[in-house]
């Protein structure tokens, strides 16, 4: 065995360890969560309720305005809160980005999920003195929170219960 080959296999072998140890998993159709025409309503214009249509599609869920279930959003709430102490160059921020969610069967009336909120955050480290970074930097924290709550809210759809 020549070092590029085996240098080739400890760095592949490598990775795959790291991927595990940190809950890395490919999804299968298995994780796919198969869920009956839904009608999206609320606050249909923000980036989290555009992300969920978007993500509900790919995974086959027809999404149309007379559907049996429906599926209520919020209006999304960004809090941004400043960690450590005031004079600093550079802070750390807790990003929380919440919405409520409901779920209401049309036959019946009936709601599976009344106005549950559903909440996703993150830290990142902005400096005062980068303006132009600092922005970037925020506009992709909120563009990770809102798949990472869209997500979210695909997975509670999959575990109401009688919506399968």
């Amino acid at each position: 065995m020549n070092r590029r080959t085996f240098l080739s296999v400890s760095i592949t072998a490598s990775m795959a360890v790291m991927l595990s140890a940190c809950g890395f998993q490919l999804r299968g159709s298995e994780s796919m969560p198969t869920l009956p025409p839904l009608a999206l309503e609320g606050d249909t214009n923000s980036a989290v309720s555009q992300q969920v249509a978007s993500r509900l599609q790919q995974l086959g869920t027809p999404v149309t305005a007379g559907a049996p279930w429906r599926v209520t959003l919020g209006t999304p709430s960004l809090i941004d809160r400043r960690l450590g102490g005031e004079g600093r160059a550079s802070r750390e921020h807790e990003l929380v980005l919440s919405t409520t969610l409901s779920v209401q069967e049309r036959a019946s009336n009936a709601y599976h999920i009344n106005n549950a909120t559903l909440t996703t955050r993150t830290r990142i480290r902005l400096s005062d003195d980068d303006l132009l970074n600092r922005e970037t930097l925020m506009q992709e924290a909120e563009q990770s929170l809102s798949r990472e709550l869209s997500q979210r809210i695909i997975e509670r759809l999959a575990n109401v219960e009688g919506m399968q």
